[in-house]
């Protein structure tokens, strides 16, 4: 029986062609020898710790493509983004996954990973406990769940299979529904989308109207469309912990480049 839920949106149409992905590498791939990949896997990096610095803490996301975009960046070089992003001051790496709608891969984040010393989340569309051992076999140190795309049963067991292999994921929410849902399932560490899924546009006070509602006692991420060092410092003061940043860095020609003038005060880097 499916565990998945209906989002009326184009999230729909990828899900359905991850599900015949998925279900095809379990035939080639059975979960007993994912375990043995993870006891195998590199050690884990704290991803919680890294959100949590002082400062201002930016994941910064490895994306060549999206749908409503098409292709973002090319050519794409994971190792030397992953390592100019570092040294500039990203706190973690999200890294795409998924490859027919975004162009990722699991190398693309095995390779960046092993390039650098930061924690690396594995952005993607999972919604099956094979997955979650696929991800750490792989060398990463947490992984996205969409509570728009999971019922809640589902969601509570990946989460809690999550943390059985040592990952605590980032949980994305858009609406306080999906916030509630997250909550009652245990979320630790809550992403709220500025993205509208049925629209596709992005609107930052998604951020400011949900922060309220967040726990102090979970770690709280804006995601989508933050384009400022002013916007950074005003959803901080709000309450978020960190900040995921993708398009706009993918765009720049030196991504390190534009993430350190987005981390630095405006004085600083004129």
């Amino acid at each position: 029986m499916s565990a998945h839920a209906n989002t009326g949106t184009v999230l729909d149409r990828i899900l359905e062609a991850r599900r015949a992905e998925v279900d095809h590498r379990k035939r080639l791939l059975p979960e007993t020898a994912l375990k043995y990949g993870v006891k195998a896997a590199t050690p884990l990096r704290d991803f919680s710790a890294a959100l949590c610095r002082d400062g201002l803490n930016v994941i910064a996301e490895l994306k060549p493509a999206s749908p409503s975009r098409g292709v973002i960046r090319e050519p794409f070089e994971p190792v030397e983004l992953a390592q100019s992003l570092q040294t500039a001051g990203a706190c973690a790496l999200s890294v795409l996954t998924e490859g027919e709608f975004f162009r990722g891969s699991l190398k693309n984040l095995r390779d960046a990973r092993k390039a650098i010393q930061l924690p690396v989340l594995r952005k993607d569309f999972i919604f099956d406990p094979w997955q979650v051992w696929e991800t750490r076999a792989n060398d990463a140190d947490s992984f996205l769940l969409m509570v728009v795309a999971l019922e809640d049963a589902l969601l509570r067991d990946l989460i809690a299979l999550g943390r059985e292999i040592g990952m605590e994921p980032l949980v994305e929410i858009h609406t306080r529904e999906e916030l509630d849902r997250a909550l009652s399932a245990s979320a630790q560490i809550i992403g709220v989308n500025n993205r509208n899924l049925k629209t596709l546009t992005v609107d930052v006070m998604t951020s400011f109207e949900l922060i309220g509602h967040i726990p102090d006692d979970c770690i709280a991420v804006s995601e989508s469309g933050i384009r400022t060092h002013g916007e950074l410092v005003k959803l901080q003061s709000a309450g978020f912990d960190a900040f995921l940043i993708g398009t706009q860095l993918m765009l720049s020609p030196d991504p390190g480049a534009a993430l350190a003038a987005l981390l630095a005060p405006p004085a600083a880097s004129t």
